[in-house]
């Protein structure tokens, strides 16, 4: 069921035919070199692997995708089932609108109904909108992981590792 944040956008379910725009959108963040490690798109089957089912969604406007989130495990330890780490990217011509707000207050909603009491994300310190977005909605630093990734440049990267835990699941 779609739930209608704004008379311009609205949040869905992800399905396999919105996954060419979401591409699209994670190619923008690979491209930035800040956005993520990955340095290709997987096709859709590995994305469906390593993302939870019911935690994927796309931000709409009319019939375009113009943002996503998706949720992916953090650990296949039962005590962790409850942990969950967040991928938002939004397309750039759709950033600084107010669209990755609405999707990741729609994630915390839906996260929460499914159980889950901790959203983690790694953000590329570099990213400091990124940092600033997810303070902003409610995360906290945890830790600087100095020079823990590299990316395909050959640029070593901190990574700022950040958690948001639910004030009605899990306490």
């Amino acid at each position: 069921m779609a739930t209608v944040v704004s008379k311009m956008i609205k949040i869905v379910p992800m399905r396999q035919a919105h996954f060419p725009a979401v591409s699209d959108i994670y190619q923008f963040g690979i491209d930035s070199k800040i956005a993520t490690f990955t340095s290709t798109v997987p096709d859709y089957p590995a994305f469906n692997l390593n993302h939870i089912k019911d935690a994927r969604w796309v931000a709409m406007n009319d019939s375009d995708v113009v943002g996503w989130a998706a949720l992916a495990p953090t650990s296949t330890r039962h005590v962790y089932h409850g942990v969950a780490e967040v991928s938002i990217y939004i397309h750039p011509d759709f950033q600084h609108q107010g669209i990755g707000k609405l999707l990741m207050n729609h994630v915390i909603t839906e996260s929460e109904k499914l159980g889950i009491w901790t959203l983690v994300a790694g953000v590329i310190s570099k990213n400091v909108l990124s940092v600033k977005f997810h303070l902003d909605c409610g995360f906290r630093i945890v830790g600087i992981r100095e020079r823990i990734g590299c990316m395909d440049t050959g640029e070593w990267m901190d990574v700022t590792w950040m958690e948001r835990r639910s004030l009605t699941v899990g306490i």
